[in-house]
C-alpha cells in the first residue's frame, strides 16, 4: 500500500490546522491511533515526523490520524492556540470516520516528546473547568502512549528544556500565571482517569527520563496506576520505524486498544513494575455515537 495519506482534512483556516487520515487495506483493524508529533511545540518540526509512523500503523491494520497544529517560534501557536488546535483536530476525527462509513473503535493517542504532553493534555480535557480553552464534558481518548514525553511541564521548565521551550509555549513566567500553567500541565489534573503507557529511553539527552518518572510517580500517587517502561536508548528510537523501541510502542498501542479503556500489561514486555502503578480499569465515557 502507498505511504501517502488517504485524505487530508482541515479543522481551521490556518495552514497548520489539518490532519492526515491513513487507512488500512483491510477493514478489520485494532483501532484508531492519533499521532501527535513533537519538536518542543515549535514551528520547525511538523507533521512530517508522524508520517512514517502513520504509514507503518496503517500497514498493520490501524486507522491513523496524523495531527498537525499551530506551533511557536513563528507558527502562530502557543497558549491557547496550540492546545485548541489539538482539541479541534481530535474532535474532527469522529465526523470524518462517520462520513467515510467507518466506526472508530478504540481511539488511542500516541505522542512523542512535546506531542506526548499534548496527548495527555487532550486526554484530560474533561477535567478542565468550563470556559477554559479545550474543556470537554467527557474523555474522548481511550488511552495514551507517551513516547519520551515532556509530561511534567514544571520540571521541564525547571530543566530549561530546549532553551525555554515551555515558557515560549505558555507565554508567561510561572510567577505571572493567569491560570494557563495549571490548565496546560497534565500534572495539575490528576487523576486523569485514562490509561497511559509512558515509554522513555535511559539515554535521552533532549527530555530526560526523570520527566516521565516524575509524572508517573504523581499519577500513581493520585490513583491513576500508570505503566512506565524504561528502555535503553535515546530520544528518537521510539519514533524510528523498524527500531525495537518503536515495536514496543506499537505493542503498547495494541494493548490499550484491545482493552478498550482498560489498561493491561503491555504485550511482550512482561508488564511493568507494581510501583509504576498498572492501571487496571478505566470506564469508557464517550457518547453513544462515539463523539466527544
Amino acid at each position: 500500500m502507498s505511504d501517502a495519506p488517504a485524505s487530508l482534512h482541515a479543522y481551521g483556516s490556518h495552514p497548520s490546522q489539518y490532519a492526515e487520515l491513513y487507512l488500512p487495506e483491510r477493514r478489520s483493524r485494532p483501532g484508531v491511533a492519533v499521532i501527535i508529533h513533537g519538536g518542543f511545540w515549535r514551528q520547525a518540526y511538523g507533521a512530517e515526523y508522524g508520517r512514517p509512523l502513520a504509514a507503518d500503523l496503517a500497514r498493520r491494520g490501524w486507522v491513523a490520524w496524523n495531527l498537525e497544529y499551530r506551533r511557536t517560534a513563528g507558527g502562530a501557536g502557543g497558549w491557547p492556540e496550540t492546545f485548541t488546535d489539538v482539541a479541534a483536530g481530535i474532535d474532527l476525527l469522529h465526523p470524518v470516520l462517520r462520513e467515510a462509513g467507518l466506526d472508530s473503535g478504540p481511539v488511542v493517542a500516541i505522542g512523542h516528546s512535546a506531542g506526548a504532553h499534548l496527548g495527555l493534555w487532550a486526554a484530560g480535557r474533561h477535567l478542565l473547568p468550563s470556559g477554559v480553552p479545550g474543556a470537554l464534558r467527557r474523555p474522548c481518548l481511550d488511552g495514551v502512549v507517551a513516547q519520551s514525553g515532556a509530561l511534567d511541564l514544571a520540571l521541564a521548565d525547571e530543566l530549561n528544556l530546549s532553551n525555554g521551550a515551555v515558557r515560549e509555549l505558555l507565554g508567561l513566567d510561572p510567577g505571572r500565571d493567569d491560570g494557563r500553567w495549571k490548565w496546560a500541565d497534565p500534572m495539575q489534573r490528576l487523576p486523569l482517569g485514562v490509561p497511559v503507557v509512558a515509554i522513555h529511553g535511559d539515554n535521552d539527552g533532549d527530555v530526560p527520563l526523570s520527566v516521565s518518572e516524575s509524572y508517573a510517580r504523581a499519577a500513581a500517587a493520585a490513583g491513576d496506576r500508570i505503566e512506565l517502561l524504561r528502555i535503553s536508548g535515546d530520544h528518537y528510537g521510539v519514533i524510528t520505524v523498524g527500531n525495537a523501541a518503536w515495536e514496543l510502542c506499537v505493542r503498547a498501542l495494541a494493548g490499550l486498544a484491545a482493552a478498550g479503556g482498560v489498561a493491561t500489561d503491555t504485550p511482550g514486555t512482561g508488564g511493568g513494575a507494581a510501583a509504576d502503578g498498572i492501571l487496571e480499569h478505566c470506564p469508557k465515557n464517550r457518547g453513544e455515537d462515539g463523539s466527544c
